[in-house]
């Protein structure tokens, strides 16, 4: 008897003595009364697979067990029996590569180890994982609508395999997770555009804006009045930029807030004010660069005044 099948062999009798030894007889008359019953085992069939003269199908096993762990005292949870079983199953008739839970498993049941044990689907999800052996980009974990179907891709990726080979598909894969994929000089793949992620970026960016403008007026009291002096001397200004900004400056309330501001009053003046110093001071600013960067280097920004240089 090979070892994997002698193992389930093994593990059967195991069980058949937590359950008293019933005899074959009664474990195939209470198959056959289960209404969950799959085999309709006779007590030959019984007798063959606990005595590991034949390698049994599934459901033989399956009903087998779900017998005897009912007969233990206390009576063993029908489930966790079953799981373990199968695997037993699967190893016996197809070695260790089939003690591996299938996928649909896996997605039914997770990965095992709820009891602290390490089971082989553990192994193989930690290996299998990426996070393993590279650091992932963070623009490819961004929340987005996906292009295509997982099926798609699955169907896209196994033509992909058989084309080039295993590792050739897998090393190209790392290598797009690492952050070499179409777009990433635009911070996303291939062009992608998700209306969440660049509300986000735009926050950002005037969050980031906004905290050099006060560095800069904490360090240059003049700045504010120098800048809105270049602002209006730009020929290059966007014509409805320049329009918006005539029309929040009649608004005589929010004047006198921008007039006001520094780095100590800032926190007591309007966004409205905030925007409007903002406008004044910075030119442009990005667009944006790959997550991870510092926002310095993420929001480059354009001054109306360029800072001077330290010396």
């Amino acid at each position: 008897m090979a070892g994997h099948h002698q193992e389930l062999v093994d593990a059967l009798q195991e069980l058949r003595r937590a359950a008293g030894w019933p005899s074959f007889r009664t474990v195939s008359s209470l198959i056959r009364e289960r209404e969950d019953g799959r085999s309709g085992a006779s007590h030959e069939t019984v007798r063959s697979t606990l005595n590991g003269r034949q390698m049994p199908r599934w459901e033989t096993v399956h009903d087998i067990v779900l017998v005897l762990a009912g007969l233990c005292t206390p009576p063993r949870d029908e489930e966790t029996e079953t799981g373990r079983f199968l695997l037993l199953w699967r190893a016996a008739g197809e070695g260790e590569k089939g003690a591996l839970k299938s996928f649909q498993e896996l997605a039914n049941s997770g990965w095992g180890g709820e009891d602290g044990t390490w089971t082989p689907e553990m192994v193989m999800g930690i290996l299998v994982n990426p996070f393993s052996a590279i650091e992932i980009a963070p623009a490819l974990a961004a929340p987005h609508e996906p292009a295509i179907s997982e099926d798609m891709w699955v169907q896209a990726m196994a033509r992909f395999v058989e084309e080039q080979g295993a590792e050739h598909a897998l090393r190209v894969l790392l290598h797009t997770l690492k952050g070499d994929y179409i777009g990433a000089a635009e911070g996303a793949p291939y062009g992608y555009r998700d209306m969440d992620r660049e509300a986000m970026d735009a926050r950002g960016a005037f969050l980031h804006g906004c905290r050099e403008v006060r560095r800069r007026l904490g360090k240059e009291p003049n700045l504010l009045a120098e800048s809105i002096r270049a602002m209006r001397a730009d020929d290059t200004m966007d014509r409805h930029d320049r329009a918006e900004m005539l029309e929040n400056e009649s608004d005589l309330s929010l004047m006198r807030e921008v007039m006001i501001v520094s780095p100590e009053t800032w926190d007591e003046v309007s966004e409205d004010a905030h925007h409007m110093v903002f406008g004044y001071l910075i030119k442009q600013i990005g667009p944006p660069g790959p997550l991870g960067l510092p926002d310095a280097e993420r929001f480059p920004i354009v001054w109306r005044i360029p800072e001077p240089v330290e010396g």
